[in-house]
């Protein structure tokens, strides 16, 4: 494959202990070490490739996203980017590639691997290697319970996790007894080769606490990217997003419902409108988290991010953070948040404290740079949920559904929910249809549509939800995803009887505008 001139090439098999890292444009070749070397304080990615032979070592970290060629082709056109990254097994050439981006750089990542061809010297992999991984990947091991647990001591966190002989090193010298993860988030600056659902049996089956951590999208005033939206509507939603993908990346690991999982907000510069913004997308993560039974923490310095959460500590345009991670650098292990966060909040075993960064220790002759942490949390301890409600309204529900004589009734689709559905021409003018529900309380609600889909129908279908900060309108592509509940994402909604959800003919795509049904959950 052709890569610009400027990136590095690093040979793993003659630098082993050469750290695989993202912030620089780089082709590895060969499998990552044990990435013992790599700095703590990385800066997100840009663009890289790992290049290695595609054996017992390498499918072992195959995923379900990971794409696989046709004999004799060196491109795999279904490949997708999951967590910034698209992995690709070369069976043609018995290689691995994975290529690591950022939102800016994806495009040329994937003209990169569009360049690829097979030479005369290619060599296939074996089939049953590929079998065999699929067979181990569909039944992951688990960790052993919640993580972290109730745990009350050191711990340290660095950017890729340790290879299993430095856990059982570090574990027999070591003060320390928690170890910090990247689990998820477009914004990991290294590579992950050890990361596995063994690897987490292993180490939680040694006695070591996991702090599994999301690195992705950052505040919108910072400088590091990608960044979450400005606008705290989208950046709630967001929060949402980001809740879902960590929660997949934990089950593929094996770390359980009922852990905690710390989403990573590096120092920003904050102000009014930086602050609402970070603290939507965390009312965001948060609460799809409970939703989907894990608890929530975040790190940050406390200067920015400390500082705006507890400052919002009691506001209940907020959703709580289940645990607080503190980056304060005094030297000093405690769960102490200083002038950054008042000591009655998160004080019932909530806290963790980043007390010192970006040193290197050696325990039984085995160095890691490292970042030192004291930690006092539980995962026991949650706050009460807030009550749980959800209504869905069809078109045909009584009193919930009104439309004008424009739009039309059918049947024709099986996809569609309940005895029918809804259906207009686009036009230029405004003639929504509008589903009304009884919202029982002001409070934020996860808003879904169910459509059938089909080509003939409209591919930008806006549909209008009415928030407590005016109407919000999110476009959906109605020739995909149909006959499903396709979220629009988490609104502040009043509560009262009313119109909540419109579908809207004013549209510049072409096709029929579907109205079948909306589902309303408060998270």
């Amino acid at each position: 494959m052709t890569v610009p001139a400027s990136w590095q090439v690093v040979d793993l098999a003659a630098q082993p202990g050469a750290c695989v890292r993202f912030d620089r444009p780089t082709v590895y070749l060969g499998h990552p070490g044990d990435q013992a070397s790599c700095p703590t304080n990385l800066a997100g990615r840009t663009a890289a490739l790992i290049i290695e032979p595609l054996d017992a070592v390498a499918t072992s970290r195959l995923t379900a996203q990971t794409a696989v060629t046709a004999p004799g082709a060196a491109v795999a056109g279904s490949a997708v980017s999951h967590d910034d990254a698209i992995q690709v097994a070369v069976r043609g050439a018995g290689v691995l590639v994975t290529a690591a981006h950022n939102p800016d750089t994806e495009d040329a990542v994937r003209r990169i691997l569009a360049s690829a061809s097979l030479t005369r010297d290619a060599r296939p992999a074996a089939d049953s290697l590929l079998t065999r991984t699929a067979q181990t990947a569909a039944a992951p091991l688990a960790a052993a319970g919640p993580q972290p647990g109730t745990y009350t001591g050191k711990g340290f966190d660095t950017c890729a996790a340790p290879s299993q002989s430095t856990m059982n090193t570090w574990r027999n010298s070591s003060p320390y007894r928690a170890v910090g993860i990247y689990i998820s988030g477009g914004s990991r600056s290294c590579s992950q080769p050890n990361l596995t659902a063994n690897w987490v049996t292993n180490q939680t089956s040694n006695g070591w606490r996991l702090i599994p951590i999301e690195l992705g999208r950052q505040a919108p005033c910072g400088t590091r990217q990608p960044k979450m939206s400005a606008d705290a509507t989208t950046a709630r939603s967001q929060g949402v997003t980001a809740a879902n993908s960590a929660v997949s990346a934990a089950q593929a690991l094996g770390i359980p419902a009922g852990s905690a999982i710390y989403n990573d907000i590096e120092q920003y510069p904050s102000n009014a409108s930086c602050k609402h913004a970070v603290l939507s997308f965390l009312s965001g993560w948060t609460q799809q988290l409970h939703a989907r039974g894990y608890l929530s923490g975040m790190y940050s310095s406390g200067s920015s991010g400390i500082t705006d959460v507890c400052g919002a500590y009691d506001d209940p345009a907020y959703t709580r953070l289940d645990h607080l991670w503190i980056a304060w650098w005094n030297g000093v292990a405690n769960t102490d948040g200083g002038p950054y966060c008042n000591a009655a909040y998160y004080a019932n075993h909530q806290r963790l404290h980043q007390y010192a960064g970006d040193v290197r220790e050696t325990w039984g002759g085995v160095q890691i740079n490292i970042d030192r942490n004291y930690l006092d949390v539980s995962t026991s301890v949650t706050e009460p949920p807030p009550t749980s409600w959800s209504a869905v309204v069809d078109n045909t529900t009584p009193g919930g559904f009104t439309a004008s004589a424009n739009w039309g009734t059918s049947a024709f689709s099986a996809q569609r929910h309940g005895a029918d559905y809804r259906f207009a021409d686009p036009v230029a003018a405004s003639d929504p249809a509008w589903f009304r529900v009884n919202i029982p309380a002001t409070a934020s609600y996860e808003v879904s549509v169910w459509y059938p889909a089909s080509t003939g129908y409209n591919e930008a279908t806006p549909f209008i939800v009415a928030t407590t900060g005016g109407n919000q309108t999110v476009t959906v592509n109605q020739r995909v995803n149909g006959g499903q509940w396709v979220s629009l994402g988490v609104f502040s909604m009043a509560a009262g009887d009313g119109d909540k959800v419109g579908v809207s003919r004013w549209t510049t795509g072409t096709g029929y505008v579907i109205a079948d049904a909306v589902r309303f959950t408060r998270v």
